[in-house]
């Protein structure tokens, strides 16, 4: 049985604390354990990061661009491994984990160009002989703590841009699926990166509120849910810390009758179920508008039950189980909630066949829900999971105004072949990230990614520009330099008197 350890100063530190258990969600199976950094831990990775600030800050760029370019290339070299490592504790099918490891590695490359990143402006005689110029400088020690949907991507919208900024990186990943952190701290030791500029402790909310508090942290990057995105960025700024704390979402794909539909039914599909449901951006609620509500959902259902649910590490499946236990039976009271709030069940995920057998897996099918209620809990409320809604709607106008009224303003989309209404939708929503015909609107990594309301606690979006203004502060230096005519040196050649 495996035991992953902390990565601490350019090593492995098996740890002393307690310890959490990490299944294989096909089976149910406990597959290894995992630490639970103590306080003294935490404070251990901190003071490492600490120390090796100093140096790595006044690396150049050049230095620094050139360790990225060898992390990329390695990570390149063993994605497979990574999505291998993914599949078997998030239990997410191999492809959809391929694709969670170029996604991130999107972001490395996004960091490679670090040296054309960080310039700043140049402003010459601003007074007489007076010149200003502005400057981005690295933080110090920064923080991450990921989720347990995303445990390579995630992870890699935040550490390559704050490395390449000249930061040390202190990574809290979940620790529902802990080792691809370790995996990638060891392909940055091949890198070439110092001992101490990445660093990670596993653990819960130990760990976390550690890093939270501790007084040498300068900044916390955070992906969760709502709640806990809530109390990140409310104990961290208590604690005077630059907080960058996405939430929880609940997108929605607004359905125009001019639509294609069957590129919709194709886009709600693999838009709700890829990862099981188990991301940020998944679509969770189709805003079907009148007249094509049920030709839209015939075409969904169809599609729905085509799709193949076994083991992530089967080539055959696309769908895998769901994270743990708990997580299932959660998500899979919702359908109950459904029905009781007068919704109808069209494709049951409780009774999906599975690939090899259910035995002790943590499994859910793709379930599609019609004729949700706007408002009801199932609309409401973010599930995390793979459950479609269907709202039935009669125009635009009563689509965007369900939009709006939500608690979240993570991403959403809109169908249809109309190019002046999707720019007023696009204008009138009140979301971060919108999508026209596309169903999922992650940014590429040159821009940034991130909601509104109740998806994001703080003013800045991950990766992209914004991330790297999120890594550095600015500074400007206004200069005079004298000329000889001031007394200076004389510059002059030589001359006989």
């Amino acid at each position: 049985m495996k035991h992953v350890s902390h990565w601490i100063d350019g090593a492995e530190v098996r740890g002393e604390g307690r310890t959490g258990e990490i299944y294989n969600p096909a089976t149910g199976e406990v597959t290894g354990q995992v630490a639970f950094a103590t306080v003294a831990e935490v404070d251990a990775a901190v003071e490492a990061a600490k120390r090796a600030f100093p140096a790595w800050r006044d690396t150049s760029l050049v230095k620094r661009s050139k360790i990225l370019f060898a992390f990329r290339e390695l990570v390149d070299k063993h994605r497979d491994e990574l999505a291998a490592l993914i599949s078997s504790e998030h239990g997410k099918v191999h492809s959809d984990a391929m694709g969670e490891v170029a996604r991130g590695l999107e972001v490395v490359e996004f960091a490679c160009g670090i040296p054309h990143l960080l310039k700043g402006g140049f402003s010459e005689n601003v007074s007489t002989r007076v010149d200003s110029y502005s400057i981005r400088q690295p933080l110090g020690v920064v923080a991450g703590i990921t989720p347990f949907n995303f445990p390579a991507m995630v992870p890699m919208w935040m550490f390559p841009i704050a490395i390449a900024c000249g930061n040390t990186f202190v990574l809290k990943p979940s620790e529902k699926d802990p080792s691809a952190s370790i995996f990638l701290a060891e392909l940055w030791r091949q890198a070439g990166l110092p001992d101490g500029v990445f660093n990670v402790v596993q653990g819960d909310k130990v760990a976390v509120d550690r890093l939270l508090e501790h007084p040498d942290v300068r900044a916390v990057s955070f992906v969760g849910s709502t709640p806990i995105a809530r109390y990140v960025y409310e104990k961290a700024t208590a604690h005077g810390k630059r907080v960058q704390a996405l939430g929880g979402a609940k997108n929605h794909m607004l359905v125009l009758p001019d639509a294609d539909l069957d590129l919709a039914a194709d886009s709600a599909v693999s838009a709700g179920f890829g990862s099981a449901g188990e991301r940020c951006m998944a679509i969770s609620v189709v805003l079907a508008v009148d007249p094509i509500g049920d030709a839209l959902v015939e075409k969904i259902v169809e599609r729905t039950r085509r799709i193949v649910v076994g083991p992530g590490d089967d080539p055959a499946s696309q769908m895998g189980p769901l994270v743990t236990a708990a997580h299932r039976d959660k998500v899979a009271s919702y359908l109950d909630i459904a029905v009781d709030e007068g919704a109808k069940i069209v494709v049951d995920g409780r009774t999906t066949p599975v690939r090899g057998g259910r035995g002790n897996g943590f499994w859910l099918g793709p379930t599609v829900i019609d004729h949700v209620t706007p408002g009801s809990r199932v609309h409401r409320e973010e599930i995390f999971g793979p459950v479609l809604s269907i709202v039935r709607v009669r125009s635009y106008e009563e689509g965007i105004r369900i939009i709006n009224s939500g608690e979240y303003g993570n991403g959403t989309a809109i169908f249809t072949n109309d190019g002046g209404a999707a720019r007023r939708f696009q204008n009138e929503v009140e979301v971060g990230m919108v999508g026209i015909n596309v169903p999922i609107p992650v940014p590429m990594a040159f821009y940034s990614f991130g909601g509104w309301k109740a998806s994001l606690f703080g003013d800045t979006h991950v990766h992209g520009t914004e991330g790297v203004h999120f890594y550095t502060r600015g500074k400007v230096v206004t200069s005079r330099w004298l000329d000889p005519s001031h007394g200076g040196v004389n510059l002059g050649f030589p001359t006989n008197s």
